[in-house]
């Protein structure tokens, strides 16, 4: 069920629940097969040496240009408008527990908005949907976020992919234990999935960034809040696994105003005025690492992703800016499994 946004945002209410049956008709996603009608993204041989080029732009704001900076972003890493002419397109933000007085948790509306533009504008069927992670009243999640407001504003609906209807996929990476994951419709449905993190720093794991935003695809009503279910699988394991199982997906990262410290939610506002682009999220996250001062291949997970995609930066292009030119090493928290993760001398030089 696709959840219509209303204005002003309605006083909090439990959303419906009554559509959380599992779909009969099971989409399956083995090795090199997508959903029915997706984009084909097959899990290539040569991942660790096929080129994946990643944008970078600087000195961006929220009340910039953003639209023509995602155009151009996306058109320099190679992306085909034609390929999503009449194709259902879900962008996914980061809406893990938003505050209003905390915006640095959590993707601008303004981002959202920007991707609107640029997707319908190539005539895609464009929809959000996000399941937060922390918080089972949407309504509320859509309030305190912003996204709300600026959704009805540009008459787009919101999935709220914590109570939809459920489609069971196969666990194409098998890193984990689990034999598949339930995706809600619109994510099952979507022929190409945008990821649209909030840059940040990761108590567990180092970082969160274009991968590990698409825990937010995995309903509440299944996996729980927050999603313990994948926590106890493995954090790693399950980041790869979800990105191996779900349909075509690139990354467009909120890095304007990132989060350092104890992120992913209780970090300090760190402000980078950057953008970030790929059609490759595994390419994204590594060149995001170094852009932070970390060394993507001690990151767990991209240690896993190396399957789909390139950590190594000769096989990484750059588009727009260098990652060296704009790299900031953030703060992260002084314990041994994170401090293992810096880059010597703080940012990776090779």
């Amino acid at each position: 069920m696709n959840v219509e946004v209303t204005t002003p945002c309605p006083a909090p209410c439990q959303a419906d629940q009554s559509s959380s049956k599992l779909d009969r008709r099971a989409l399956l996603i083995g090795a090199g097969v997508a959903t029915a009608g997706a984009i084909a993204y097959p899990l290539v041989r040569d991942a660790l040496t096929a080129q994946r080029p990643v944008f970078l732009a600087r000195n961006q704001r929220y009340d910039g240009p953003l639209a023509r900076t995602i155009r151009d972003g996306l058109l320099a890493v190679g992306f085909e408008p034609a390929t999503i002419r009449g194709r259902k397109v879900l962008l996914k933000p980061n809406m893990v527990e938003p505050a209003h007085d905390r915006p640095h948790m959590t993707t601008n509306p303004a981002m959202v908005l920007a991707a609107i533009e640029v997707f319908r504008g190539w005539g895609a069927e464009v929809a959000v949907g996000e399941a937060p992670g922390h918080v089972r009243d949407t309504q509320m999640a859509l309030c305190e976020s912003g996204l709300g407001p600026a959704l009805d504003a540009a008459k787009i609906e919101f999935a709220d992919l914590n109570y939809q209807d459920l489609s069971w996929v196969a666990n194409a990476g098998r890193a984990s234990r689990l034999a598949g994951f339930a995706f809600p419709a619109s994510v099952a449905q979507a022929d190409l999935i945008v990821s649209m993190p909030k840059l940040k720093t990761h108590h567990w794991v180092g970082m969160t960034a274009a991968m590990k935003n698409l825990y937010g695809v995995l309903p509440g009503i299944k996996y729980g809040w927050p999603k313990n279910v994948l926590h106890h699988a493995g954090i790693p394991e399950t980041v790869f696994d979800i990105n191996a199982s779900l349909p075509k997906t690139i990354a467009i990262v909120d890095g304007i105003v990132c989060m350092e410290g104890d992120g992913p939610i209780l970090g300090s506002a760190k402000p980078m005025g950057l953008i970030a682009i790929g059609l490759n999220p595994t390419a994204v996250d590594a060149t995001c690492a170094r852009v932070i001062g970390l060394d993507p291949r001690r990151i767990s997970y991209l240690k896993l992703a190396k399957r789909l995609g390139p950590l190594d930066e000769r096989y990484i292009p750059e588009r727009g800016e260098s990652w060296q030119s704009v790299a900031s090493p953030f703060t992260i928290l002084n314990v041994p499994h994170l401090q293992e993760l810096r880059a010597k001398s703080g940012v990776l030089t090779s």
